[in-house]
């Protein structure tokens, strides 16, 4: 099983420019936690994770009102909070290869770039999906029969 093979194609992206609230909403809109941060010229530069926006929103280390929240929302920019050049995959890499990046660096998820050209996002649900998905084609090797299909 190869990362293509599990892989979200043609991820949303936001521009690096954006801010953290367009980031936040367009997030809640797909209903994604990661989205791929472009460049001026619409190459992948960084990555934003949910835990980036929060983490920008409730630094410990800073202690505000509620209203600033939403100024800080409407101000501070997605360069800011991405993480830069990301850990990437490769979409015939081994599902297997992405999960170890994965748990080596402590991320939750990968860009999949062909080329200079991302193609997609795997995330730790990918993973665990597939995971799942072949553990139960192993206990019942025929599925078929026992859903009566």
């Amino acid at each position: 099983m190869n990362v293509s093979d599990i892989m979200t194609a043609s991820p949303v992206t936001i521009d690096q420019n954006k801010t953290l609230r367009v980031a936040l909403e367009m997030m809640e809109t797909v209903g994604c936690h990661h989205l791929p941060v472009t460049g001026y010229d619409g190459h992948l530069i960084g990555i934003l994770s949910d835990r980036d926006c929060r983490t920008a929103l409730n630094s410990p280390y800073i202690l505000r009102e509620r209203w600033q929240d939403d100024e800080l929302a409407n101000t501070l920019l997605v360069r800011a909070m991405m993480t830069p050049a990301p850990i990437i995959v490769e979409p015939d890499s081994p599902a297997a290869e992405a999960a170890r990046l994965m748990l080596k660096n402590h991320i939750s998820s990968l860009p999949v770039m062909r080329s200079e050209t991302l193609v997609g996002i795997v995330t730790t649900s990918d993973i665990m999906i597939a995971f799942m998905t072949m553990s139960e084609r192993r206990e019942w090797p025929d599925h078929r029969s026992i859903h009566g299909e």
